[in-house]
């Protein structure tokens, strides 16, 4: 149990490093970004033909622009600390509400793909594991070496192509009902998918060579029973290990994916924030994308101190 707590414990210290690296990272990433920002932000509210030299000078000092920077990022994570994320500079909108919305899109898609891997990747994985050099391992090699070599929004690319617009299967994009998850899913899911099915392969191969497993065959179980019995929640170990690796490229694949499919997740708003100059917003999502890994790392460990007697007993 002290194993599991001093974990937890240090995803906590990282959630704090979080919220300070990110927020920190994102106001002088943006404030170095060349062009005029208040411009840019009056141009989202009012349009690039509307906006105006005067214009830009309003939003500046509404927006309070003009003021010296470290006292700009003092106010914001002074505002976290009071668990407030401040208000779209470009809508006015409070950005804990926009993203409390946006957040449940981003969890479905992520949740869909995730499942949508797990489904694909490790059985095929397993398959080959049970027949370490055999033509399917070899087969299974080649493609996943192909799919994490293709950028997910080539996939995404080809997948709407197919799908949606020669076989006319699934829409194209948009948001509305389980049909327009299934692309967006799928395009996340088969990268996912090829990474977690080599490390299912190499676990299950390692357990099927193990004294172990050669024993319980021994005793007259077939391979499948050996494994169920023996094997399974071996195997199991590091692929939910590699899911804190794959979470990674989950919440880095959602900002393509979802600007591709036009998503109304909190990737596509963080490409539209970037667009805008609005620091408020991207800090807000920057943070809840951050916070959202550490998290989901945290559940991670939990699983595998539930799976794994050793470190229970450490």
């Amino acid at each position: 149990m002290g194993g599991l707590i001093r974990a937890l414990g240090g995803r906590a210290v990282q959630a704090l490093l979080v919220a300070l690296l990110v927020g920190a990272a994102c106001f002088l990433m943006v404030r170095l970004l060349p062009g005029d920002m208040a411009y840019r932000i009056a141009a989202s509210r009012l349009g690039y033909d509307l906006v105006d030299s005067q214009a830009a000078e309003a939003v500046r000092q509404e927006l309070g622009l003009d003021r010296p920077w470290p006292l700009q990022l003092a106010a914001w994570f002074a505002g976290l600390a009071r668990l407030d994320l401040g208000v779209s500079l470009a809508s006015g909108e409070a950005v804990a509400t926009a993203l409390s919305i946006q957040l449940g899109h981003t969890l479905l898609l992520s949740a869909a793909a995730l499942l949508l891997s797990l489904l694909i990747g490790p059985p095929l994985g397993a398959l080959a594991g049970l027949r370490a050099g055999g033509w399917w391992d070899g087969t299974l090699l080649a493609l996943s070496a192909a799919l994490r070599a293709v950028p997910g929004f080539v996939i995404g690319v080809g997948l709407m192509l197919w799908l949606a617009v020669a076989w006319d299967w699934l829409p194209a994009g948009g948001v509305g009902g389980w049909r327009e998850v299934i692309l967006p899913a799928l395009t996340l899911a088969l990268g996912l998918a090829a990474a977690s099915s080599r490390v299912a392969r190499d676990a299950v191969a390692g357990v099927v060579a193990a004294p172990f497993f050669g024993f319980a065959r021994m005793k007259g179980l077939s391979d499948a029973a050996a494994f169920r019995r023996h094997g399974l929640r071996n195997a199991a170990i590091p692929v939910v290990a590699y899911l804190g690796l794959q979470l990674v490229m989950l919440i880095e694949g959602v900002v393509v994916v979802e600007s591709l499919f036009a998503w109304p997740g909190i990737g596509h708003a963080l490409v539209h924030a970037v667009l805008g100059r609005d620091i408020p917003m991207i800090q807000g999502t920057a943070l809840v994308m951050g916070l959202l890994f550490v998290a989901l790392n945290a559940l991670t460990d939990l699983a595998c101190w539930l799976l794994d007697p050793r470190r229970r007993a450490a």
